[in-house]
């Protein structure tokens, strides 16, 4: 029998994903246009052409016009001949027959701005070319500070859009090098990575070359920026020795970044001779090449094909995968991702909930880059580490009173199960060998381990498991919009919490803890809770003396408005359970607080065996810890949570809008937690049938208007970054609206 007989038949676009290997693929991203002798490996002689294992189809990956792009120069110091080599590359790209279009966004002191105006267009507006002029000979944030001018990047982007709208390739010059400081936490490096450019190194020719091309090499690559080449500039006629012989060669065997040639020394022709005299004297020095071509990293490549052959997605229905284009996202910055072609998308759910500041913050990076420098991993066995330490003194810090004690793991799921076997555990420590009884709360979803499976009450995700997981007791819980007839708040409230005390006195003896979602309860369909029922149950758990666990995973670092949910109503749990946006949105960390209580539950004598026997092979991960210590700080420096709340009343007002939809049957919101609830019929309050698949079809008409959603079934999920602009959260919202709306009255016209 044919082992492959009931996959589905391949598409064109699979076949010929086949025939390319990735491995060699990510070879070309990393190191194409090199010299040969550059690579580490032999290469072959044509560099667009590379050569397939035998069987296989060669890859052709052919020259790409550079219409609309730019490029950055920027050099390896101040006056190594940045305005030089832009008139350079300028010149020869318009001997291509492209249409050159350049900028110089910040100039203190000289004439360069001016000069490149009239080489290439002097019709286009002097304000766009040179948006920030300093007239004193001085780094641009002492120049701006002393002349009164504020830079805006903003403003240097518009700019820029502007010019590029008009030419094939703009040319954009910097000042001084890339760790040149705009404002005090805002350097050249920045404004490049902003503008998405790639960049051509300026480097001088002589001595002492070598330590500062390769030292601004590394902040490049530091930085994430894409330095497409390197450009030697000979400032003066004078002997060539053997530094300024070997040089070029060094750099790029080091570094392996291309050469695109060196500059010889041109003189002062005459203005109306320049253009000449480039043409003439570097035509067959310099290699333009790239300067032609879109980044490696931007070229088609059968990523969606690649992906639907190899990859098994979480809480997806491959079925429905395998028919569809996959979105393959490459890079982010701040409330935007961007996929392998070039296009963004506003990331309306913060990375399933997890994004706090936005993509790319420097300071998260800053800090996971250092501290991979020093230690990516010691195990947590029998070892502590710095980072670890530092965050665990921290959370506590910030933590509700009581909790004094930090055990670490991977996700939220495994947070919630150390707080489930630690409950369990205590008792059985202690001798109260009856109180192994766990209670949850309905419609509640604390992850997908077994144990916190065990503890969930949404039986679509659920229910299939329910022969491997162990026997809980679930307390029924008010959801306002689907309550029972004839229940309404605040009575319905009322008789849900006195049937829990009623539960926790009479089964006191057994229950050893409660697992809550406090305030909302997020995959249940961002369920808000009624006000004051957290401190009711807090009350009713220390009467009974039942263990209270808190699964802030989704509501902690800031969701809800506060730090964590429980501070809004002064609750302190037993356990708290944090993951999600911990480290920012950058790292798998997640935390399991408790009491000094729990704790010394624990602290027995070796060969009593009450040892807590739990955890994970990269338990306390550093790297982690100090991602997530970066986040904090980024908390209190940038003062997260005071700027959110005029977020938070911004928001609330604009999903108004929302309620005049005819088939937006409730909308739920808690700070930054938003669910828009759609439903067949508004009055009767009708769910659409599973197989309309409603839900999912808004969050692709999003996904075509520019905005990432993903809904819970018929529920859409807003939860952007913190840090989301008011004309991100505009545009965000003006997207899910029309998809809504939409996506609904096409159902209804069909039925």
């Amino acid at each position: 029998m044919r082992r492959d007989r009931h996959l589905p038949k391949k598409s064109k676009q699979e076949v010929e994903a086949d025939a390319i290997n990735p491995m060699d693929v990510l070879d070309m991203m990393a190191d194409d246009d090199m010299p040969e002798e550059q690579a580490s490996r032999p290469q072959p002689r044509n560099p667009r052409r590379r050569h397939a294992p035998r069987g296989r189809r060669p890859v052709e990956t052919p020259a790409v016009e550079a219409k609309g792009r730019g490029i950055f120069i920027t050099g390896t110091d101040t006056g190594v001949g940045k305005t030089v080599a832009l008139c350079v590359l300028g010149t020869l790209l318009q001997k291509k027959g492209l249409n050159i279009g350049v900028m110089k966004p910040v100039q203190c002191g000289g004439q360069d701005a001016d000069i490149l105006s009239r080489m290439f267009d002097p019709k286009d507006d002097m304000q766009d070319i040179n948006p920030f002029k300093a007239t004193a000979e001085l780094p641009p944030h002492v120049a701006f500070h002393q002349e009164k001018i504020r830079f805006h990047p903003q403003t240097v982007l518009d700019k820029y859009n502007r010019i590029r709208e008009k030419h094939d390739l703009t040319l954009v010059e910097g000042a001084g090098g890339l760790m040149v400081p705009l404002f005090d936490t805002y350097f050249m490096a920045d404004l490049i990575k902003d503008m998405d450019l790639d960049v051509v190194l300026v480097a001088r020719l002589g001595l002492g070359t070598i330590n500062h091309t390769l030292l601004t090499l590394r902040q490049a690559e530091d930085a994430g920026l894409n330095v497409i080449g390197v450009i030697f500039n000979e400032p003066a006629l004078s002997p060539r020795g053997m530094a300024e012989r070997t040089n070029p060669s060094t750099i790029r065997r080091m570094s392996r970044v291309p050469v695109l040639g060196i500059i010889p020394h041109l003189g002062q022709p005459a203005p109306e001779q320049y253009q000449a005299e480039i043409v003439k004297r570097c035509s067959r020095t310099m290699n333009i090449k790239p300067l032609l071509r879109k980044s490696p990293e931007a070229r088609p490549l059968p990523w969606g094909a690649w992906d639907k052959q190899v990859i098994w997605h979480p809480f997806t229905q491959m079925k429905d995968w395998l028919k569809e284009d996959p979105l393959v996202i490459h890079k982010a910055k701040g409330s935007y991702v961007e996929d392998v072609s070039g296009r963004k998308y506003i990331d309306g759910v913060s990375s399933l909930w997890v994004n706090v500041h936005g993509h790319g913050h420097p300071v998260l990076n800053r800090a996971i880059k250092e501290q991979v420098n020093r230690l990516s991993h010691s195990t947590f066995l029998g070892l502590s580490n710095v980072p670890a330490i530092a965050l665990a003194k921290k959370l506590v810090e910030i933590a509700p009173s009581g909790l004094q004690k930090v055990f670490y793991s991977d996700s939220g799921s495994t947070a919630v199960e150390v707080a489930i076997k630690m409950a369990y555990q205590y008792w059985h420590n202690r001798g109260k060998n009856r109180k192994t009884l766990i209670a949850h709360l309905a419609h509640s979803y604390h992850g997908d381990t077994c144990g916190s499976v065990s503890v969930g009450g949404i039986a679509l995700f659920h229910k299939v498991y329910e022969k491997l997981i162990f026997k809980t007791l679930e307390i029924p819980f008010p959801d306002f919009y689907r309550s029972p007839e004839g229940k309404t708040y605040p009575g319905y409230t009322e008789e849900c919490l006195q049937a829990m005390a009623e539960t926790f006195k009479r089964r006191q003896h057994e229950l050893a803890a409660i697992v809550v979602e406090p305030l909302v309860q997020g995959a249940a369909g961002m369920i808000v809770w009624p006000e004051g029922v957290l401190k009711k149950i807090r009350e009713l758990c220390h009467k009974y003396n039942i263990f209270l666990i808190a699964d802030e995973v989704a509501t902690g670092f800031g969701r809800t408005g506060t730090m964590f949910a429980c501070e809004q109503e002064k609750v302190s749990p037993d356990f708290l359970c944090i993951a999600k946006g911990l480290t920012g949105g950058t790292l798998p960390l997640a935390a399991t607080l408790t009491t000094q209580r729990v704790f010394d539950g624990f602290c027995y004598d070796y060969e009593s065996q009450k040892t807590f026997f739990h955890g994970h092979t990269y338990t306390g991960n550093p790297v982690c810890c100090a991602a997530a210590l970066a986040n904090l700080s980024i908390f209190e420096k940038e003062q997260t949570l005071q700027k959110l709340q005029p977020k938070i009343k911004y928001l609330t007002k604009a999903l108004q809008r929302f309620s005049a939809l005819p088939h937006v049957g409730d909308i739920r919101q808690k700070g930054f937690m938003v669910g828009i609830e759609l439903v067949a019929d508004k009055t009767l309050k009708t769910p659409y049938a599973w197989k309309d698949k409603i839900g999912v079809r808004v969050c692709w008409e999003a996904r075509a208007k520019g905005v990432i959603l993903r809904p819970l079934g018929d529920v859409i999920v807003l939860m952007p970054p913190l840090s989301v602009s008011r004309s991100e959260m505009d545009q965000l919202l003006d997207a899910a609206y029309e998809a809504v709306k939409n996506v609904t009255a096409e159902s209804a016209a069909a039925e």
